[in-house]
């Protein structure tokens, strides 16, 4: 499969398109440093990590419109205080831009937190990115115990990256956003990357938790099995939480081409039905989409 071939597989499924929860876009000055930390991160995979699509805005914009992206966010992180009020700014300006963008916020554990939420969610923000690795923050942060009641209370889905891969940070792995989730219980948390390596874990808090979703980014890939290989005896898991499976893809940071993320998702072979939720219905019901 190559991205030309993307169409066809969501109009054989009989869906309008796909619903991507995890897709990039920043500041042209914020991208390129991001694009510089996967340029020297092969000490942290092992591999090389080529940015597939390393282009201009517009034409990003275009590939993921001509494969049948309806909907997607520009999941905007901050990863020091000071920057995610700014950050808010231009992704509530990038939404206004394009219909088919979903309204980002972000958070960081300082002063004024609370203040910037509430008022980028009264500004009709959709979900919020947390990046507790980037970040290297404690997502149990006293700073942060009202912001996450209030977006468990908003019902805006929170889609954090809380696992320990590509590599480890300060706050990942399961436990303190656990812990988050046991005083938070409603919180909407949508888990990136399907929480690698702690796949298990992960999986055990959406059992546990009924709002928690996971994503599908970078996950099943041939880049990813070469080294945070997903479980096969936790495949039935899959099927159990199939409502709460999103498609993700890290577009456009991936170090292959956008079909292959929806390839490794079909050669689960967990169905049609199943695939159908994944690719669009589940995350068109969460965000409410026509």
């Amino acid at each position: 499969m190559d991205d030309a071939d993307i169409p066809a597989l969501w109009e054989g499924l009989g869906l309008p398109g796909l619903v991507d929860v995890h897709v990039h876009f920043m500041p042209r000055n914020v991208m390129e440093k991001v694009w510089a930390y996967f340029d020297s991160a092969g000490p942290l995979t092992g591999m090389p990590w080529p940015i597939a699509y390393r282009t201009e805005e517009t034409d990003r914009l275009a590939r993921l419109r001509a494969m049948g992206v309806r909907a997607f966010p520009s999941l905007v992180y901050a990863h020091k205080p000071g920057m995610a009020a700014w950050l808010n700014a231009w992704a509530a300006d990038f939404a206004a831009q394009h219909d088919d963008a979903l309204h980002t916020l972000t958070l960081f554990p300082e002063p004024g937190v609370l203040g910037y939420v509430t008022e980028q969610l009264s500004a009709g923000a959709q979900l919020v990115k947390v990046h507790v690795q980037v970040g290297g923050y404690d997502p149990r942060d006293p700073l942060l115990d009202e912001v996450w009641g209030v977006l468990a209370d908003a019902g805006i889905p929170v889609v954090t990256h809380c696992g320990s891969g590509p590599a480890p940070g300060a706050f990942t792995g399961p436990g303190p956003f656990a812990a988050v989730l046991a005083r938070h219980p409603s919180l909407t948390a949508v888990i990136a990357h399907m929480g690698m390596p702690e796949y298990g874990d992960f999986l055990a808090l959406a059992q546990t938790y009924p709002r928690v979703h996971l994503d599908t980014t970078m996950a099943f890939t041939d880049f990813t099995e070469a080294r945070m290989p997903f479980p096969p005896e936790l495949r039935p898991a899959l099927l159990d939480l199939a409502d709460r499976v999103l498609l993700g893809s890290d577009f456009p940071n991936t170090p292959y081409p956008y079909a292959h993320q929806l390839e490794a998702l079909q050669r689960l072979d967990l169905g049609d039905c199943w695939l159908r939720g994944v690719l669009h219905d589940n995350a068109a019901a969460l965000f409410q989409l026509p």
